[in-house]
This record gives C-alpha cells, sequence and structure tokens, in this order.
C-alpha cells in the first residue's frame, strides 16, 4: 500500500484536527496504533509540524468524514492527479525549516533570473518586495550569511513555477539583445 508523502507529520496532522480513530490513523501513515497514541499524548513527535494532507492532494476532505463516520472504514490515498495538482487559495504556508532559506532564494533568482519583477519574485518564493529589496540592497539583517540557492532545491517552488516565470519575464527584460551575425564576417571558422 502506498504511504502519503512525511507520514510522520501527516498522522500529527489528522491526530489534532481529526476524530479520526489511532487504528485508521496508523493504518493511513504505516504506524502502529501505539505510536499514534503516543504522538496523541504528546510522547513521540514532539516539535514536529503537523503537514495537512487535504492541502497537499494526497487525503479529500470528504475521504476523511467517511472514515469519521465509520471507524471500520480505511483512508485511501488519492491517486487523483487532479486532486494532487490542486493549489489552495490564498497565502500559501511555508515549514518554519524553510523560511531562513527565502533569502538564499532571493539572492539566487536575483542572479540567474534578472528579469523576473519583484511581483513575480513575491508569488514564487512567498516573500514580500521589502525583503526583496533588503536582499537586492544587502541591508538584510542576515546580509552577511545570505548564500544564493536555487529555490527548486530548496523546495520554494517548483522547476514548472520556476520556467513560467522566466519566460513570462522574458519579453519585458529583453534590455540584452540577442547577437546578431556581422554582415561580411565568414563564420565557417569558428
Amino acid at each position: 500500500m502506498a504511504l502519503p508523502l512525511m507520514p510522520k507529520a501527516t498522522a500529527v496532522w489528522l491526530v489534532e484536527n481529526t476524530k479520526l480513530s489511532f487504528e485508521q490513523i496508523a493504518d493511513f501513515c504505516g504506524m502502529h496504533s501505539l505510536e499514534v497514541q503516543a504522538i496523541a499524548d504528546g510522547e513521540v513527535a514532539v516539535g514536529i509540524v503537523g503537514l495537512d494532507p487535504v492541502v497537499n492532494g494526497q487525503l479529500s476532505r470528504e475521504e476523511i468524514d467517511r472514515c469519521e463516520g465509520d471507524e471500520n472504514a480505511h483512508l485511501r490515498l488519492a491517486s487523483s492527479p487532479e486532486l494532487a495538482r490542486q493549489k489552495a487559495k490564498g497565502a500559501r504556508y511555508t515549514p518554519v525549516s524553510k523560511r531562513q532559506d527565502k533569502p538564499d532564494a532571493i539572492a539566487w533568482l536575483l542572479k540567474h533570473h534578472p528579469a523576473l519583477s519583484d511581483a513575480q519574485l513575491c508569488k514564487l518564493i512567498g516573500t514580500t518586495k521589502d525583503t526583496i529589496a533588503k536582499v537586492r540592497d544587502k541591508s538584510h539583517w542576515n546580509a552577511s550569511n545570505i548564500k544564493p540557492r536555487n529555490p527548486v532545491t530548496l523546495g520554494l517552488c517548483t522547476e514548472a513555477d520556476l520556467e513560467k516565470a522566466a519566460i513570462i519575464a522574458r519579453p519585458r527584460g529583453s534590455s540584452h539583445p540577442v547577437p546578431q551575425p556581422l554582415e561580411g564576417y565568414d563564420h565557417s571558422h569558428e
């Protein structure tokens, strides 16, 4: 049986936010029911931030409601690609562990994709224009420790979103003309 991504964090969220039994959560997350009970008692997974399986497309709210109503029912992992690609409306949540990576990602984008507008950077990384300005002019409170790192490898955006933003920005940032071959110059020797 396929397990959800980050099963322990998913179990933490299900314990805190649903009325599912320990057995149902344990079965879905590939854990023992005693471990789920220990999570509920605060003995295990202390400090682990819960991961909402509905937001990340692993479960539907209807599936949780169905299993809350029937203690013998088993949660089924969503396999529908449409559900997995759904995006939540509104502000995007960035886990605490990744928030300190945002200035590094901003620095990388400013260096490798200077044509991106501040609004595009805000949407891509989930940051503010003020933070972008401070990273750009090196007045950020942690400027001495900022190392440009790819936001895709940091998990702050997807490669597809970055490519799309870069393509949209290209016409705006075309201050660098495309080099044209010189007339009368013989390029066959290159």
